[in-house]
């Protein structure tokens, strides 16, 4: 009798791990993004407090860039090209943990917690960060392929003008606003047509965001943390 419970034990274990989605925590396809590009500048917002939550976010566990390997080498690429005309990329974020996401979810929930508004979203009600795609369920990060980035000066060490701070919640993030000087309007587009080149695609709603098109899982959230 005891065998046949251990048999049933054993096999029920075995579905468990079967069902277990074990490629989300596999960062094996990934690597740290200074050792690809050495002299990238890491600026790890959601490993800080000072981001649009407040507070250290869940699963940055370090203050480091991970990417897929192939889009660290085709930003690679991007930077050397950059570079050669006087600039370093700056890197906010790359690789962000589903548990991350989670965390701006719960956060987005809570209306009654607006400690970042003056600085991140004063234009914006906090109970429509969902309605207006502020805030999504999945984010692109999760696949290791996307990176939030802007360029600094090297002869000054100055991040170039860019319009609009990152996270900033409104339409002065867009790519598209043009009621910006043109000086600002040029230093976007030296960043989206180094992208574009080497093969990143920008979004609507963020100068700063951009994605591998031939992303090698385009299908996967990863959830591993950052460490």
């Amino acid at each position: 009798m005891k065998k046949s419970i251990y048999l049933i034990l054993a096999c029920l274990s075995c579905v468990v791990v079967a069902c277990t989605p074990k490629a989300e925590y596999d960062r094996s396809g990934f690597v740290e993004l200074t050792e690809v590009i050495e002299d990238a500048i890491l600026e790890i917002r959601y490993y800080s407090t000072y981001n649009f939550v407040g507070e250290r976010i869940d699963g940055y566990e370090r203050p480091l860039a991970l990417m897929t390997r192939q889009a660290a080498d085709s930003l690679k690429m991007v930077n050397d090209e950059l570079r050669a005309q006087g600039y370093r990329l700056k890197i906010w974020d790359a690789y962000r943990p589903q548990r991350a996401v989670n965390h701006f979810i719960r956060w987005a929930e809570d209306t009654n917690d607006t400690t970042m508004k003056a600085i991140f979203y004063p234009m914006v009600d906090k109970s429509l960060l969902f309605e207006q795609n502020y805030i999504f369920a999945r984010s692109s990060h999760s696949r290791g392929s996307t990176v939030d980035l802007t360029l600094v000066q090297e002869a000054t060490g100055k991040e170039l003008e860019m319009g609009s701070p990152f996270d900033w919640f409104g339409e002065e993030s867009h790519p598209d606003y043009t009621e910006l000087d043109s000086s600002i309007i040029a230093n976007r587009l030296i960043l989206r047509e180094a992208m574009l080149r080497h093969g990143f695609q920008p979004i609507d709603s963020e100068w700063w965001h951009f994605t591998l098109a031939d992303e090698p899982y385009p299908d996967t959230y990863f959830d591993f943390p950052i460490r």
